[in-house]
């Protein structure tokens, strides 16, 4: 027989009172651990952003460095440099990266920010790639990321080539540039 003493009584109350309190989280633990997690998806949110927004300084930088192969490649025979050279012509030899968005239709380019992509041969021995709209932070890369340029210019001011990062910062100054970069 069991005894029901007040000591065994309490006992098996204290019990069954343990095994109440732990059946799951309070609510300031559950407040805890999303607000935890919030913070965490707003760390990688931003993460994502940074390295999109470099990705596409990158992007930048190789589909102006692949136009100017193309256009160096397809022009090497000629004597008399770069004379009518035009988007149209780069576009249908086929210099203009995929990465662009080309309308073979009215034989013209656009930049991943909806701006012009303008290609011209100057008849000097020289040829423009001119990128209208890029913004700020993809500026700066952009112009600083080197290359065999003679000459570039933002926003229609010239820069000393090799431009420098702290140059290309003051010359990238507005929310969208107009760029263009010369070749020989």
């Amino acid at each position: 027989m069991q005894s029901n003493t007040v000591a065994s009584i309490r006992a098996r109350s204290a019990r069954r009172g343990l095994r109440r309190a732990q059946r799951g989280a309070t609510l300031l633990e559950a407040i805890a651990y999303l607000g935890i997690a919030a913070i965490v998806v707003i760390g990688a949110i931003a993460l994502l952003n940074g390295a999109f927004s470099s990705a596409s300084s990158n992007q930048t930088a190789e589909q102006v460095t692949a136009i100017q192969t193309g256009i160096k490649k397809l022009y090497m025979g000629q004597t008399n440099g770069y004379n009518g050279l035009t988007t149209a012509v780069a576009i249908s030899a086929g210099v203009i990266p995929k990465t662009l968005v080309i309308n073979t239709t009215n034989n013209t380019v656009t930049d991943p920010w909806g701006g012009a992509v303008t290609i011209t041969g100057t008849g000097a021995g020289t040829f423009t790639i001119e990128f209208d709209t890029v913004p700020k932070d993809v500026c700066i890369n952009a112009v600083s990321a080197g290359g065999t340029w003679t000459a570039v210019s933002v926003g229609g001011t010239a820069q000393a080539v090799p431009v420098t990062p702290s140059a290309a910062e003051a010359a990238c100054a507005a929310a969208n540039n107009n760029i263009i970069w010369t070749s020989a």
